[in-house]
Order: C-alpha cells, then sequence, then structure tokens
C-alpha cells in the first residue's frame, strides 16, 4: 500500500479541506501516515496571511524531503496561489496546485513519479467558482464544516480574496447533506467554518440566518458553533437565534483588528468601533454568559502610538473574553503596501512586537477573568479523547477549557458539571462533588 502524509498550515478552513483531499487518497488505497514520516507523497496545504506562513512551508518542504528525499512533494493551498513561481523554485517541489486544483488531484495525475521539472497547475483565481465541501476528520468530538469560501471584502492588509477568490457556497440543501454525512460519523460538535461566513447564500437568494435554522432541525448533533462573522454581518436576527437555540452554542469570534476608527478606515473595514462594541454588548444582552472572542492586527502602517493606545484603552474596556493578536505583515499585492505614503509610516519590527506582546498579556487576563467568573456554575462540557499527564480537557457550551482525571469512557460524551478553581495552566477544574459532600 503506498503513503501519503499531509501537513496543513493556517486557517481552520485548511483543516477541513486537507481532510477532505486526505479522504481522496484514502478513497485511492493510500495509507495515511504522520508527517516527518517517509510517505510515498507529501501534500502541504499552505497559508499566506504572514510571511512566517511562507517561510513554515519551505520548513515544511524540508523536513518531508528529510524523511524521504523521494516523496512527491505536493504544495498547494493560498501561499500556492498566489505565487505558485516562487514554490516551483524551491529544490523538491514536484506539483503546485491552486484553489481550483486542489480536489482535483487524482482527475490531474495518473501516477506519482518525480519528475525534473516542477508541474505549475494554478488556474486565475477570478475563473474559481466552484465550491468544494469540506469538513475535517480525525478526532471523535468535534468536526470543522466548511460551509463558504471566498471574501468579496477588499481589506487593504489582505491577500485572501487573490488567494480564494469570491465568496461562494454550496445551497442548502447541498450544505445540509455535509452536516449530515459529518453527524453519522458520530461527531457531536459542528463548527461551521469559511472566509467570510456572513456572505453565505447570497449568489443563491438566501443568507446565513437561513441555513442556521435548518442545520438547528438536523438530528443527531448535540453542538453547532459559528467560527469567525465580520461584525457587520452579525445581524440582530442572528444573535436573537443563537440566543433560542438547543443547538447552536453561546460562542462568537468576531473580527476587530483595531479599536481606532482611523485605523480601521485604511485598513478599508466596513464597520467602525461603535459598531463593534453595539454587538458586543448585544450578545451580552441575549446571552450573559456568551463567549467572545476577538481577532486583532497590530502595527499596522497607519498605527501610530496613539492609535495603539486607543485600540488598547477600547479592548480592555470590552467585555470579551479572548483575543488572537496577529503583528502585521507586509504581504504584497496589498493596498497597504503599494499605496503606504497614504497609509502611513511602517511601525518597526520591535514595536510591533512590543504592542502584540501587550496585547497578548491583556488576553491571558481577560481569558481569566472569563474563566474566573464562571467558577462555581453548572455546564456542559463535551469531553476530548486526549490524555494529558493523566487529565483530559472539554469545552463547556460557552467555550471554557474545563480538565478532569482521564477516564476513557467520557471521551467523546457531554456531561453537565460544576466549574470549580482554576488549575495551574488556566483551565477550570471540575468540583469534586465527593469531597464536596464530606465537607
Amino acid at each position: 500500500m503506498s503513503r501519503v502524509s499531509f501537513h496543513t498550515l493556517g486557517c481552520k478552513l485548511n483543516y477541513a479541506e486537507t481532510s477532505t483531499i486526505a479522504r481522496d487518497f484514502k478513497a485511492q488505497g493510500y495509507e495515511t501516515v504522520p508527517f516527518e514520516t517517509a510517505a510515498d507523497v507529501t501534500v502541504i496545504n499552505t497559508c499566506t496571511v504572514t510571511e512566517q506562513a511562507e517561510a513554515k512551508c519551505r520548513n515544511a518542504i524540508r523536513r518531508a524531503l528529510r524523511a524521504n528525499p523521494d516523496t512527491f512533494v505536493i504544495v498547494t493551498g493560498c501561499y500556492a496561489q498566489l505565487r505558485p513561481e516562487e514554490i516551483a523554485t524551491i529544490p523538491g517541489v514536484d506539483v503546485v496546485l491552486g484553489a481550483q486544483e486542489k480536489f482535483q488531484i487524482f482527475s490531474l495525475f495518473k501516477d506519482f513519479e518525480k519528475q525534473t521539472q516542477t508541474q505549475v497547475t494554478v488556474s486565475c483565481i477570478d475563473d474559481v467558482v466552484a465550491f468544494g465541501p469540506s469538513y475535517s476528520s480525525g478526532e471523535r468530538t468535534r468536526a470543522f464544516l466548511k460551509v463558504q469560501d471566498g471574501c468579496d471584502y477588499i481589506c487593504s492588509f489582505c491577500t485572501i480574496p487573490q488567494a480564494r477568490g469570491k465568496s461562494r457556497s454550496a445551497p442548502i440543501a447541498e450544505t445540509l447533506r455535509s452536516a449530515r454525512e459529518v453527524i453519522e460519523k458520530g461527531y457531536k460538535e459542528i463548527v461551521l467554518s469559511g472566509i467570510n461566513i456572513g456572505l453565505y447564500g447570497q449568489e443563491h437568494g438566501t443568507d446565513l440566518l437561513a441555513l442556521l435554522r435548518e442545520l438547528d432541525q438536523l438530528e443527531g448533533v448535540e453542538r453547532f458553533r459559528i467560527s469567525s462573522i465580520e461584525p457587520n454581518l452579525l445581524t440582530d436576527d442572528i444573535l436573537q437565534f443563537v440566543a433560542g437555540s438547543n443547538t447552536f452554542q453561546p460562542h462568537f469570534h468576531i473580527p476587530l483588528q483595531s479599536g481606532d476608527n482611523e485605523v480601521l478606515g485604511k485598513m478599508r473595514r466596513r464597520y467602525r468601533r461603535e459598531l463593534y462594541a453595539e454587538r458586543v454588548q448585544r450578545i451580552h444582552a441575549l446571552m450573559p454568559d456568551a463567549c467572545i472572542g476577538v481577532d486583532v492586527i497590530v502595527g499596522f502602517p497607519a498605527e501610530t502610538e496613539t492609535h495603539f493606545e486607543q485600540t488598547y484603552q477600547f479592548l480592555n474596556e470590552l467585555p470579551v473574553s479572548y483575543f488572537h493578536v496577529f503583528t502585521y505583515s507586509e504581504r504584497p499585492n496589498t493596498t497597504a503596501v503599494e499605496q503606504l505614503e497614504r497609509m502611513g509610516t511602517p511601525v518597526p519590527a520591535r514595536e510591533r512586537e512590543r504592542r502584540s506582546k501587550m496585547l497578548r498579556i491583556l488576553s491571558a487576563k481577560k481569558r481569566l477573568a472569563f474563566h474566573q467568573a464562571n467558577t462555581g456554575t453548572t455546564r456542559p462540557v463535551l469531553w476530548e479523547d486526549e490524555e494529558k499527564s493523566g487529565l483530559m480537557f472539554g469545552f463547556t457550551d460557552n467555550y471554557v477549557k474545563v480538565q478532569t482525571p482521564y477516564d476513557p469512557e467520557k471521551a467523546g460524551s457531554i456531561e453537565t458539571v460544576t466549574l470549580g478553581v482554576l488549575a495551574e495552566d488556566g483551565t477550570v477544574k471540575v468540583e469534586d462533588k465527593a469531597f464536596i459532600s464530606i465537607l
């Protein structure tokens, strides 16, 4: 049996797509082996959000070749779509596949024999109109279901529209079929994933809320989460629906990027801080215990020290639960790079790192406060099937990470527990009922 290994960089959507490609290989009789194990074929699914992502791609190629110098290396994903000729110059790469071609491997190739010249098969992104449904697999509890791809927004720092094309999705009926396939595999939680999920269904005359309502009627699944949604697309109707749903969880991840309106304008974001704050307040009004995550970028050219202080203060006062902090990275062919004089003065790398560190510290404080606010409450936890130092972990409905002594019988099950004290790693311990009864 031929062997294939996979390595994924970037977002959860990439992981879902890699899982779909892996299922294609399995259907062709391939055995999947861990990355950096000698494999006949290696597939590397790339990201291009930062320079580090591209450096990680080069590193992954070298690691795959160290495991087997004769492995057939396929590189796909966003980096491959944006700069295929650059990847083709990396020693050891056999094939570079674009956004459209990543799901056509076995129709494009009859065998995987190494050639002297790298083959590049990348369509123009404007011609990519098909939606490739995908979902992640590999763990027993949670699956990431791709429901939308691409983006119609033109944020000045972002290359995603160039790498993934315009927003597109499958009709509701097809999306429900994909969801049922995931449910049949035994997953208890499904995370709806996409690049700009709030644009779901626009080409089919429908919208995200209509999809959520249909998904909520499916049997056999305990939980749904919305992975990330733009604040201007997170409508009152969606919030009211989630608040009244039995399956959609009180957990939202909402990109902010900056807490200063001038910077948001130069970023070409479609909202201002006032709308963002209003959305957060509305969530708490409907779901007081909801978890709210934030994406924020530091070091954008327009961000002066004063602008950063505005962002820091805004986040400090905002009742959110944690941040994902990204250090701005200059990406070729973006407005922020091409119109640098209009954007502002580049922020020195050391200063970008200082600002990132400040926000990461603030995020840790926010997460700690959120966990402390939940201690003593009773919430359902979905336990994951992974043991670490005799412990197992899971997440509550509102995304508090909880720990308890490992019990394989609990893996993949939902248990209602009382949240106790914080552990040293910041997770929350389950309250020991036996101990409490003795007291």
